[in-house]
């Protein structure tokens, strides 16, 4: 793996060869990317890769190995700890002591930076609290004891924490661990929002890459023997790359819709499955967990199903695109469903390009039926009517 260089227009915060580690030994080697203001980047790899090693780097909890980062053009090394906190906030994933403090007193600590060596928050400090509070959608749980609200409670504070501090960049360490998907998903839409309407700069490492797809701008993989590469979302999400990052031996990424999916079943097929627009997805993953190998058709290669069906199918019937079905085509599909067991139509759409499936849909049953019914026990080939 690379890195790819990018734009310097704009360009907020700059890592120049960076290498990261311990005890000046070095983890994470030459790495040099650009963010601009407004832009959210994500870290991507397996653990131990070295993303909280980069990040602890970035917020100078560690000391650079060698290179250097420069926030707005400045060597961050240069910049004191007083106005660093006022343009970068950190949300770690570390246990902070709170058993005494409201989540109100948790968030008003990021004013600290503003309110002088006595700590004591003005009417001005309270408004940015409340404004912070506002934002992450925690004002209903301001007074409560930190300790005892939700881990997903606990991240919207420690971010309107973040928010108190009028940050221009905010640095999270794995934001979303432990969080239900509701969480997740709310968590990273503020952040997305805050990056948008207010140009702070975002820069997160995530274990789930199906998220860090959909919400990140840029893209900085570390994989295992701590290589990097950088670049879009569209550049780094494809099959080939990421089964390289994480050493997947089983099982598939699906860079279109940015799922993953489990390892094809083995054998012969012993289901046809005919779909199209998506339909057909819900049942592929069915027989998948099943254990049943079965066969998809007839598909062009751009309808929603095909994606998955390629991973979990142990064969694809298609046709071209945009072209209707060809006699040639529809045999093979009667050809194989007649080698199947069970033929099952998971709610195939029927017009004029494809109108020759209705010879097929003839020998099939409703998905549904499938669904009600326990797994099919072992193959009898062979068994459906003759045509």
């Amino acid at each position: 793996m690379k890195n790819a260089s990018n734009n310097t227009d704009g360009c907020k915060i700059r890592l120049e060869a960076l290498s990261a580690g311990y005890d000046g030994k070095p983890l994470v080697k030459d790495v040099s990317l650009n963010i601009r203001a407004g832009e959210i980047v994500a870290l991507i790899g397996p653990n131990g890769a070295g993303k909280s090693t980069i990040l602890k780097t970035v917020i100078r909890q560690l000391p650079a190995v060698s290179g250097r980062i420069l926030l707005d053009g400045e060597d961050i090394s240069q910049i004191s700890s007083a106005e660093l906190a006022k343009k970068m906030a950190v949300v770690l994933t570390d246990r902070i002591q709170a058993e005494s403090m409201t989540c109100r007193d948790v968030a008003s600590a990021g004013r600290y930076p503003y309110t002088g060596r006595l700590g004591i928050l003005s009417a001005e400090d309270e408004r940015k609290v409340d404004e912070a509070l506002r934002l992450v959608e925690a004002e209903d749980i301001q007074d409560r004891p930190f300790a005892k609200v939700s881990d997903g409670q606990r991240q919207r504070i420690l971010l309107a924490r973040a928010l108190c501090q009028e940050p221009e960049i905010i640095v999270l360490d794995e934001p979303t661990s432990f969080l239900d998907i509701r969480y997740k998903l709310h968590l990273l839409g503020i952040l997305r929002k805050l990056s948008r309407e207010r140009k702070i700069t975002v820069i997160m490492s995530l274990h789930e890459i199906d998220l860090a797809e959909k919400t990140a701008d840029h893209i900085l993989c570390i994989d295992a023997n701590h290589e990097t590469a950088y670049g879009a979302p569209e550049e780094i999400f494809r099959e080939e790359t990421i089964r390289e990052l994480f050493h997947v031996e089983q099982g598939h990424f699906d860079p279109i819709y940015g799922s993953v999916e489990m390892e094809k079943p083995g054998g012969e097929p012993r289901v046809f499955v005919i779909s199209n627009g998506g339909r057909g997805i819900p049942v592929y993953r069915k027989l998948q967990k099943d254990g049943i190998p079965f066969a998809a058709g007839i598909l062009a290669t751009n309808d929603m199903d095909y994606p998955v069906a390629k991973h979990l199918a142990a064969e694809v019937i298609t046709e071209k695109v945009f072209s209707p079905l060809t006699d040639e085509t529809v045999e093979k599909a009667l050809i194989m469903a007649s080698k199947c067991q069970r033929v099952i139509d998971a709610g195939t759409e029927v017009g004029p390009v494809n109108e020759k499936i209705r010879r097929l849909l003839e020998l099939a049953e409703p998905a549904e039926k499938y669904f009600a019914e326990s797994p099919i026990p072992s193959p009898i080939p062979g068994t459906l009517p003759e045509r």
